[in-house]
């Protein structure tokens, strides 16, 4: 069950209306969490299995760690927590990754060696449950977080289907403090939740799924080959796709949270107005980037021991943090990527330490990230190496043999949608949307509002899934 159909568009009207009802606390949870497992179940029944194992796991090994004093004990428990979880999650969603690697390094070796099928399907949403849980157990070893004393309250935690398949990645401190006391919806909760659900699906339906996935399909998934301003134009469609994409998603899904009276943190704070790459980091899929920094980054030294170590340390997480994303070598390339700009980002802040850029430099510094961001969108997009490396020099204009590929149309479409997601950025810098919302007058929402409703009225789609539910 997607967000952007008419099927989720029922649902979500019986599980709100049920749960507005006057019922005792503990039953509008348990009517939350059949909610949460009818949802999941509409992709494929059986892997709410997995879900109950990681849930048990977890929930168990958080408890014996709590109990016990002896640091070999917790130690173990916290082992099978992590083991458990980074088990399924590489079986599911690197097994047949690893089965094609290994395979290749034993040709090399002379060894022609072929593997047994496997049919495996990944499930969805498995690589965000998995951190959900494990940050879960990792807390209470690491004494930053005491478990929960509710079964259920666990439970509705792991599954609540806001972000269960695609985020926001939440903290159990984040949510189930939130299900342990009884939550009363207010109207004015509910209009603006309802009002960011618009805005999500306005950007997936209209804008993401109408106008940018065609560009952006006709350059990576055709077969011309593209000259600069194909090139360009096309990976910006995708720049602008899987923002609007994935912020769409996680603007529905803290909307619907919302409008049950819960609270879930952003996920995105204008990313393509980023002055640098760590300023990047800090507003693009930010939940995610808290949990490699907190449960990777500091782990591996971070910056308590000297630079080299830092820098490793930077590599190896964003490395991790691009396999993460896909079992292909094109998202180590993009992770590998980004590692390098942080670190040589770090390098630079230390042999400039002092300067403040003024506002033109700020600008142009900012113009340089995003044609930067847009590089690395090539590698995650682009499904071999071959066509990466192909788009790559039609952006650098060494595509002799191009070919027009985009209709004008389309061009114009795209300079438009992405020009003006690039300048809405950019106002909203050091702005929040609600600031926005308090500051605006009552029409002019309620005008945006509609017109948005409008639009995805009539745009309709055809329920496309959202991007990151293949990861």
């Amino acid at each position: 069950m997607v967000f952007n159909s008419l099927t989720f568009v029922i649902f979500f009207a019986i599980v709100l209306g049920l749960f507005w009802m006057p019922f005792a606390w503990t039953t509008r949870k348990i009517i939350l969490l059949v909610a949460s497992y009818l949802f999941y179940a509409a992709w494929n029944p059986p892997f709410i299995v997995l879900l109950w194992i990681s849930t048990v796991v977890d929930w168990w090994a958080a408890n014996r760690i709590a109990r016990s004093s002896n640091i070999f004990r917790r130690r173990t428990w916290m082992l099978v927590s992590v083991s458990a979880n980074l088990g399924m999650l590489g079986w599911f969603k690197y097994g047949e990754f690893l089965l094609r690697n290994f395979q290749s390094l034993a040709a090399v070796a002379g060894v022609h060696y072929q593997p047994p099928h496997f049919d495996i399907v990944l499930p969805v949403g498995i690589s965000f449950y998995t951190f959900a849980t494990m940050s879960y157990t990792l807390d209470v070893y690491l004494r930053r977080a005491q478990p929960t004393t509710s079964m259920l309250d666990f439970m509705l935690f792991v599954t609540f289907f806001p972000h269960l398949v695609a985020g926001p990645i939440m903290r159990p401190s984040e949510l189930v403090p939130q299900f342990q006391k009884v939550v009363r919806p207010n109207l004015g909760q509910l209009r603006f939740g309802l009002a960011l659900m618009t805005l999500g699906l306005f950007q997936k339906v209209v804008l993401a799924d109408g106008f940018l996935a065609g560009p952006s399909e006709q350059l990576f998934d055709g077969t011309k080959i593209p000259g600069a301003l194909d090139a360009w134009m096309g990976t910006l469609a995708f720049s602008g796709q899987i923002f609007c994409d994935f912020a769409g998603y996680s603007t529905t899904a803290i909307g619907a949270a919302l409008c049950l009276g819960f609270k879930m943190p952003d996920n995105f704070r204008f990313p393509y107005a980023a002055v640098g790459f760590s300023d990047f980091w800090r507003r693009w899929h930010i939940t995610l980037s808290a949990w490699l920094r907190d449960y990777l980054y500091i782990p591996l030294g971070g910056n308590r021991h000297g630079e080299r170590r830092a820098y490793f340390a930077l590599m190896m997480t964003m490395l991790l943090g691009g396999l993460w994303h896909g079992a292909s070598w094109t998202f180590v390339v993009w992770g590998a990527l980004h590692g390098a700009y942080l670190a040589s980002e770090r390098w630079l802040r230390q042999h400039f330490a002092g300067y403040t850029p003024g506002p033109v430099v700020c600008v142009l510094l900012g113009l340089l990230t995003y044609a930067l961001v847009n590089v690395t969108w090539v590698f995650f997009r682009a499904k071999t190496f071959e066509k990466a490396w192909l788009v790559l020099k039609g952006m650098a204009g060494a595509n002799s043999a191009s070919e027009p590929i985009l209709a004008a149309a389309h061009l114009i479409a795209i300079a438009v949608i992405v020009g003006g997601l690039v300048l809405a950025h950019w106002q909203m810098r050091t702005r929040t949307l609600e600031s926005l919302v308090a500051m605006s007058p009552a029409p002019v929402i309620a005008a945006a509002w509609s017109l948005m409703l409008f639009a995805v009225i009539v745009e309709q789609g055809t329920g496309n899934a959202f991007i990151y539910f293949q990861f």
